[in-house]
């Protein structure tokens, strides 16, 4: 496992004074309050908190999938937002992600394919994608045809084959068993490895956010940074 970056290391995100809020008036959810920090390259970092306390959203944030509705969120070394994917920026989503229609080598050649890629090309980067991550037997196959493990391991595949340099994961392992989960972890960490790719995980399970390096926690929509950590934007 790669150990954290040096506080000089390119800032991949840089969120400063970021909220969501959804709805209006009376009835409005602050889902994130404030938040302030630097994710930089070769991370390795837990995102921990309980169910509903804004994980989801902040890491929505920083993919820029979402606008906070305070603040300002930037990637320096990412480049513009509409450049961050698929390409610079993988995002693995709690839920079932793959299009039950297309087959497993199909799923994750498509972002590859939607990003202008020819499809001779996306075809051999979704094969030495499954063939790093052992899944290679698994490519003629439809989601439906996947246990819940296999499932969430295509999903680091696809993200593996748009080479990023910062890989989003979140919950990646709350719908698993202990074996299964365990897998999935092994498999994030192993493609960020290989790519030398930062790794965010969103996780309530203290056994997975023991395998990352550094900390962030949410409570209630506020983000908590330990002092003096690399990742700190005061």
């Amino acid at each position: 496992m790669s150990s954290d970056p040096a506080p000089g290391s390119d800032v991949l995100v840089r969120v400063v004074g970021v909220a969501r809020t959804f709805g209006r008036g009376p009835v409005a959810v602050v889902a994130v309050h404030g938040a302030s920090g630097e994710i930089r390259a070769g991370a390795r970092l837990a995102l921990t908190g309980p169910s509903g306390s804004g994980k989801s959203t902040l890491l929505h944030l920083l993919a820029g999938l979402d606008d906070p509705t305070a603040g300002t969120i930037s990637w320096p070394a990412l480049g513009a937002r509409h450049q961050l994917r698929p390409g610079p920026i993988a995002v693995i989503f709690q839920g079932p992600s793959l299009l039950p229609p297309l087959d497993v080598a199909e799923n994750v050649a498509l972002p590859l394919l939607l990003a202008g890629l020819p499809a001779p090309e996306a075809a051999d980067a979704a094969r030495r994608a499954l063939d790093r991550l052992g899944l290679a037997g698994l490519a003629p196959k439809l989601p439906e045809e996947l246990s819940g493990g296999q499932t969430q391991r295509v999903a680091v595949a696809r993200a593996l084959a748009g080479r990023p340099r910062l890989i989003l994961a979140d919950e990646p392992t709350g719908q698993l068993d202990h074996r299964a989960g365990a897998a999935v972890v092994d498999a994030l960490l192993e493609t960020a490895d290989a790519l030398g790719a930062a790794l965010v995980v969103a996780t309530h399970d203290p056994l997975v956010a023991g395998r990352l390096t550094a900390r962030w926690s949410m409570t209630d929509g506020r983000l908590f940074v330990p002092e003096g950590s690399w990742a700190c934007s005061a």
